[in-house]
């Protein structure tokens, strides 16, 4: 498979793609990512409702709370970023995506994170560390290295936010050994993640919301990034750095609070309520608006007027489990050849994670029905990321058509 990236005046294109005969799987970073990261996240919740009832044990050196936590934020979310910094990086740097053997030995990596963590109690807390570890710091490293080279420096701080991630791993181990219970490592990664959804979310929704509405619905098209963006981003870093050092401190609570406000009206400028006919691109607006919705419930919770699960939960559930499946969706549609339309398996996998996390928000609230709102958000969760396996793995696993809309 080949392709382009316009290099300047008078010179020839520079492929995309070096010639490739191997699987299909490792043509392309976004392909076993975004396959066994949507695996994992099913997997992981399979497990967890029994350990969460106390009908398994599992061999791992956290307590069932902090590995649940720990696969969802430094497990699940790293494979989701890599397959889409593997995809997005040679477009902004115009360079060569890695492919074949370097890009399955990254999948082994993190695999093997994936096994060290479930069996840190046999291996121990540090070897489990130092194996957990790996993916992040190679691919930020990877990454820092790729912006530089094609001197796209305004991508730097996305990098940043992955060294961020990376360290609140390392964090993650460490607080958990020596503390009992993650707690300062779970805000760190909660942020830092909120965050990349903020600047990334920030291109793409308005970008491919901007690229349909001008082909199919003319009219009120989303503002362009300005200086209202800039300010929303910086609010929400400020909040989110008092919130992980200060989660119930009225000042930390104010800041999230006015940050959710400035995300709303970010939103609100995007023109999301004129793309109802088109899921692929409404999905994006419903999944952001999970984000303005976190910062609210947290920054509430500083003040003790609700739960502070319900907003970290808008953030986990909603925000990263609905705008992930929002990406890999289009991107595996996009990416390779097909039809940016969205089937009726794609919207059921849609519908399953936003009702997931309302449960899940809604499980906080009313302690009465905690368990059952618990388990039906449980299950829609392993529905719908057991749904992506089952819906986007052949297309995953399938060579790219030669012709599509993306």
């Amino acid at each position: 498979m080949t392709g382009g990236f316009k290099g300047p005046a008078g010179m020839p294109p520079i492929p995309r793609l070096k010639r490739y005969e191997g699987p299909a799987l490792l043509s392309y970073g976004f392909r076993p990512f975004f396959l066994f990261g949507a695996l994992q996240a099913a997997l992981a919740m399979l497990a967890w409702l029994p350990a969460y009832r106390g009908e398994l044990s599992l061999a791992t050196a956290f307590a069932p709370r902090d590995w649940h936590v720990h696969e969802m934020l430094y497990g699940y979310v790293p494979a989701v970023v890599t397959g889409f910094l593997l995809t997005a990086i040679p477009n902004w740097s115009g360079r060569l995506p890695i492919q074949g053997a370097a890009l399955l030995a990254l999948l082994l990596v993190w695999l093997a994170g994936r096994a060290a963590v479930i069996l840190s109690g046999l291996i121990g807390w540090l070897p489990a560390a130092v194996i957990d570890s790996g993916l992040l710091l190679l691919v930020a490293a990877a990454a820092a290295r790729e912006i530089v080279a094609g001197r796209n420096w305004r991508n730097l701080k996305v990098v940043a936010l992955v060294a961020l991630l990376a360290g609140g791993n390392v964090a993650f181990h460490v607080e958990a050994h020596f503390a009992g219970v993650a707690e300062y490592a779970t805000r760190v990664g909660l942020a830092a993640v909120v965050l990349l959804i903020t600047l990334i979310g920030g291109r793409i929704v308005p970008s491919f919301t901007r690229n349909w509405l001008a082909r199919e619905n003319p009219g009120r098209l989303p503002a362009p990034f300005g200086r209202f963006d800039v300010a929303a981003v910086l609010a929400s870093a400020a909040a989110l750095a008092a919130w992980i050092g200060f989660p119930n401190a009225a000042p930390a609570g104010a800041a999230l609070i006015a940050a959710g406000l400035l995300q709303l009206l970010r939103l609100a400028r995007w023109a999301g309520d004129r793309t109802l006919r088109d899921r692929l691109v409404l999905i994006l607006h419903i999944g952001y608006a999970f984000v303005p919705l976190g910062f609210f419930m947290v920054g509430m919770a500083a003040f003790d007027v609700i739960p502070a699960a319900a907003g970290m939960h808008a953030w986990a559930g909603g925000a990263i489990g609905t705008m992930t499946l929002a990406v890999m969706t289009r991107a595996s549609l996009g990416h390779t050849g097909r039809m940016l339309v969205a089937s009726r398996a794609t919207e059921v996998i849609y519908a399953a994670a936003v009702v997931a996390a309302l449960s899940r928000i809604g499980a906080a609230f009313v302690p009465s029905a905690g368990p059952a709102l618990l388990h039906l958000a449980g299950g829609l969760w392993v529905a719908a990321f057991l749904g992506f396996g089952l819906a986007y793995g052949p297309v995953l696993l399938a060579p790219a058509r030669a012709a599509g809309a993306r």
